[in-house]
């Protein structure tokens, strides 16, 4: 499936006290590579939101390469590895821009909620039609 690429400057207040990104900062990463993943779809998630869905993480996993620093620029390449009836898999690559090195990858998962009750729904079709033209 095809992915996205998401620019993104490390600021400051993302590194530790050894001046490296503090790990936690990765799934805020993945989180900003997702969002311009259905952005890029035409799917913003304040429409995923008016329409009545919450996509919460069920599952996350990241590995860690090499440390990211502050002011370096990445990319975060975001793409849809699986979808089923209802839940839905992001993998994600942390890349230098400067010389491609990957830093980190990892992936969610996400089950897509009535916004309402908190059961579980499927993939609204929009979203399936949409990710389907992403394969071919």
């Amino acid at each position: 499936m095809k992915s996205i690429a998401t620019e993104y400057r490390v600021t400051f207040s993302d590194t530790d006290a050894m001046g490296v990104v503090y790990y936690a900062n990765y799934f805020e990463w993945f989180e900003i590579g997702r969002t311009e993943f259905f952005r890029s779809l035409g799917i913003p998630y304040k429409e995923l939101d008016a329409r009545g869905f919450v996509t919460p993480v069920v599952e996350a996993y990241c590995k860690f390469i090499k440390p990211a620093r502050y002011d370096e620029i990445l990319l975060i390449d975001t793409r849809v590895s699986v979808f089923k009836r209802a839940t839905i898999r992001f993998e994600y690559s942390v890349i230098q821009k400067k010389d491609g090195l990957k830093l980190a990858e990892g992936y969610t998962v996400h089950a897509f909620l009535n916004k309402e009750d908190g059961k579980i729904v499927r993939i609204p079709e929009y979203i399936v039609d949409a990710l389907k033209k992403l394969i071919e």
